[in-house]
């Protein structure tokens, strides 16, 4: 057991060639296959679902770890069969920017097709039998087959033709929104909360912009491929001002579930984020560097990916302390409610 890689993996998308790859255990080839660095923006949405459900007293842990569980294990099962599908339809081949930034199993010759495809289904079956169990969690519930149909939908065309088409972003601001956040507060609730699914906007805003800025570091080569991601449609710099805007927007609509009383005034615990919004906001405003800067470190992957470790950063940052506002909001209103009423 390679603990040291377990961790570096969740933290990082680390780069190792075909001798180290054989030397690892089974766990850390999954973390590193699956990308588990990004997964965190997926359990950041669970744990909202959670605490949504939390102060209006319908949490359930063993429900919550499931749907968890199951939310995480679909989008690893999306990472995976993203990779598999862009090797297949020859995309990855000649060098393409996935391959540059981080392993790509198939391509790199780390694993075989058969392979890959194994560990597909293996974490995509992981997903289904937590699905199922939140569907008799829900009593079988109309709206919980529309939520698992739409969750299998994203996960197996995500890659093509939504991502082809200028949706990728779209499916993205859905999924780890509406989806996961709404969704689950409805597993654990039993009734879907529109208030719910407009208070997961600040968060799920920010996990755009990654997905946003890869595309945006993907620009050039996406455009010579055929591949008409959002930013490829809008242009460059539109995308890079889009980007800058989700960023802002949070703060606003924070503010705005504040005054219209949704949430207390703890979470403006979310100001805190500013500081590292002032350090990745100037990057926005230019053109993608030619070479990697000098002070450029390390995030969810290594360059040539520049906008959207940035945009992750952010959104880390941003995410963290909405979420440590929406416990301290729900402290409050389960310890103190006539305060709040």
């Amino acid at each position: 057991m390679n603990f040291a890689m377990w961790r570096k993996a969740l933290e990082v998308i680390p780069d190792v060639s075909k001798e180290e790859w054989d030397d690892l255990d089974l766990v850390s080839k999954w973390l590193i296959s699956t990308r588990a660095a990004v997964l965190i923006m997926t359990f950041l949405s669970a744990a909202l679902a959670g605490l949504f459900a939390l102060r209006d007293h319908s949490f359930s842990f063993v429900p919550w770890l499931a749907l968890t569980f199951g939310l995480l294990m679909a989008h690893a099962s999306n990472n995976l069969f993203n990779d598999y599908t862009d090797f297949v339809r020859g995309v990855d081949k000649d060098n393409y920017f996935r391959t540059m930034y981080g392993p790509q199993p198939v391509a790199h010759g780390l694993m075989t097709k058969r392979q890959h495809l194994t560990y597909f289904v293996f974490t995509g079956l992981l997903a289904v039998a937590a699905g199922l169990y939140l569907m008799w969690y829900s009593r079988f519930d109309a709206t919980a087959w529309v939520l698992l149909g739409l969750g299998a939908f994203f996960v197996l065309f995500y890659t093509w033709p939504l991502k082809y088409i200028a949706l990728g972003e779209v499916a993205v601001l859905i999924v780890w929104g509406p989806l996961m956040i709404g969704g689950g507060y409805f597993i654990m609730s039993h009734q879907w909360d529109w208030n719910v699914t407009i208070a997961s906007l600040p968060y799920v805003l920010g996990v755009t912009t990654v997905i946003f800025g890869k595309h945006i570091d993907k620009y050039l080569v996406d455009k010579e491929k055929g591949i008409h991601t959002l930013p490829v449609l809008l242009g460059e710099k539109p995308a890079r001002y889009t980007v800058l805007a989700m960023m802002i927007l949070p703060y606003f609509l924070t503010a705005f579930l504040v005054a219209t009383k949704f949430f207390t005034p703890v979470m403006a615990i979310v100001l805190l984020a500013i500081p590292t919004l002032g350090k990745v906001y100037p990057a926005f405003l230019q053109p993608k560097p030619a070479e990697r800067p000098a002070d450029f470190p390390d995030g969810q992957g290594g360059w040539p990916l520049y906008f959207a470790p940035m945009a992750f950063w952010n959104n880390r940052s941003f995410g963290m302390l909405f979420m440590l506002g929406l416990i301290a909001d729900v402290l409050l209103r389960i310890f103190i409610p006539a305060f709040w009423h």
